[in-house]
C-alpha cells in the first residue's frame, strides 16, 4: 500500500550481535521493519548491526552478519537491542556493557532477544524495569538477578526497555511497535504480507506442555506437569499430585505412557534434572546446592541420575556451548527420557522423587 503523503521521521534500531546469536531471530525483528517501510511507501524505519570488533558475526547456524563497531559509532539510535545468542550468560566485554550505560542515559530505548537479556542485566540496566528471558533461562535468570522483575511471556515493553524471547515471539514485539508508532492498519498489512495469521499479545505465556508430535496433551495432563514444574526444589510424590488435582494414580500413569511413553515418576525427574541443567549451565551456584535447589536430598543420588540422563557428570557440564564445538546438543525432556530408556528403562521407571 503506496503511501503519497509527506514522509514520516524514520525510527532507527541498532541490533547488536553477540556471537552464536539466533539467524531466525534477527530475521524476526529486522524483516517487519523492512516490510513496514515497503507498505508504508516511506522509510519510517531504519537499522544497522554492530559488535564490539565491528566484523562478521556468526550465528548459531553459521550464516555470519557483517557489523559496525559500537566504539565507530557517532549514530544516535533511538533503540538498540542486543541480540544474544547461546553463552550469552557469560558474555560481560566491558566496553560493550559501558557503551549500553551510556546509551542508556542518553535515553535511547534499549532491549534484549533472547539470552540477550542476561547482557542488559549484568549491565544494570533492568533494575526497576519488568522484563523477559527464553523460557529455557528463565529460571537460571531468576536465580542470579533476584531483585529484577522477571515474566515469563512473549515479551515486555516497560517504558524504555523493551525484552522479548526470541523467535517468532520478536515478530509480534515488532509488529506491536509499528501498531503503536503508525496504525494498526499497517501493522495488519505487514503480517499479511509475512503470511502471519494472528499478532499475538505480549503476556501470552512462550511455550506450550509439550506433548508428541501433533497430539497435544489433554488438560488433566497439562495440569499436573505445571504441578510438577512449580514444585521442583520440593518434589510432590505422585499419590499427593493425585490427591490435590483429583486424580486416580491409575488414569494419570495411563497419561503419561500413552503420551510419553514413561511414568510419572520419570517424567518429572527428567523435568528436575533439566532445570538442574540450566544452573548448571548458566549460574555459578555450586553442584550440591543445585541438587537441593531441584529436591535432590543426596548428592550421589543426584549425580548418577543427572550423568544417567545425559551421559555427563554435573560437574563436567557447566559449559552450556563450549567454544570447540561447532553446534550444541540440547535434548528436551522427551528426547532425554527416550535416549535414557533403552538403557536404564527398568531402574528409572523404580525410582520415586
Amino acid at each position: 500500500m503506496l503511501n503519497t503523503s509527506a514522509a514520516k521521521p524514520t525510527f532507527t534500531f541498532a541490533f547488536v550481535i553477540l556471537p552464536k546469536f539466533s539467524s531466525f531471530t534477527l530475521s524476526c525483528l529486522v524483516e517487519p521493519l523492512r516490510i513496514a517501510n515497503y507498505c508504508d511507501g516511506n522509510k519510517i524505519y531504519d537499522w544497522k548491526f554492530l559488535s564490539v570488533a565491528g566484523d562478521a558475526v556468526p550465528s548459531a547456524s553459521c550464516i555470519p552478519v557483517q557489523t559496525q563497531s559500537i566504539n565507530e559509532e557517532t549514530q544516535q539510535f533511538d533503540a538498540i537491542i542486543v541480540c544474544g545468542g547461546w553463552n550469552s550468560e557469560r558474555y560481560d566485554h566491558p566496553d560493550l556493557l559501558r557503551w549500553l550505560r551510556l546509551m542508556g542515559r542518553k535515553g535511547t530505548i534499549l532491549g534484549a532477544a533472547e539470552i540477550g537479556t542476561y547482557v542488559l542485566a549484568r549491565a544494570g540496566l533492568l533494575e526497576g524495569y519488568q522484563s523477559t528471558i527464553h523460557w529455557h533461562c528463565h529460571s537460571a535468570f531468576k536465580e542470579s538477578y533476584t531483585e529484577l522483575i522477571v515474566k515469563e511471556q512473549l515479551f515486555v515493553i516497560d517504558r524504555k526497555r523493551m525484552t522479548c524471547a526470541g523467535g517468532t515471539a520478536c515478530l509480534d514485539m515488532m509488529l506491536r511497535d509499528i501498531e503503536k508508532r503508525h496504525n494498526k492498519s499497517l501493522a495488519i498489512e505487514v503480517a499479511d504480507q509475512l503470511v502471519y495469521n494472528s499478532i499475538r499479545d505480549s503476556e501470552l505465556p512462550q511455550k506450550e506442555v509439550q506433548g508428541q508430535a501433533n497430539t497435544a496433551p489433554p488438560p488433566a495432563l497439562q495440569g499436573v506437569i505445571e504441578f510438577m514444574e512449580n514444585n521442583i526444589e520440593e518434589p510432590i510424590s505422585i499419590p499427593e499430585i493425585c490427591g490435590f488435582l483429583d486424580l486416580t494414580q491409575r488414569k494419570l500413569e495411563r497419561l503419561f505412557n500413552r503420551y510419553y511413553d514413561c511414568s510419572a515418576v520419570a517424567f518429572y525427574r527428567a523435568l528436575r534434572l533439566q532445570h538442574a541443567r540450566t544452573l548448571l549451565t548458566q549460574t555459578n551456584m555450586s553442584v550440591l546446592d543445585i541438587g537441593v535447589a531441584c529436591g535432590f536430598s543426596s548428592s550421589s543420588y543426584f549425580s548418577k541420575s543427572y550423568t544417567d540422563m545425559f551421559d555427563v557428570r554435573p560437574r563436567d557440564h557447566r559449559t552450556s556451548w563450549p567454544e570447540h564445538d561447532a553446534t550444541p546438543f540440547w535434548p528436551g525432556v522427551s528426547k532425554a527420557m527416550t535416549t535414557a530408556r533403552p538403557k536404564h528403562a527398568k531402574r528409572i521407571l523404580a525410582i520415586k522423587p
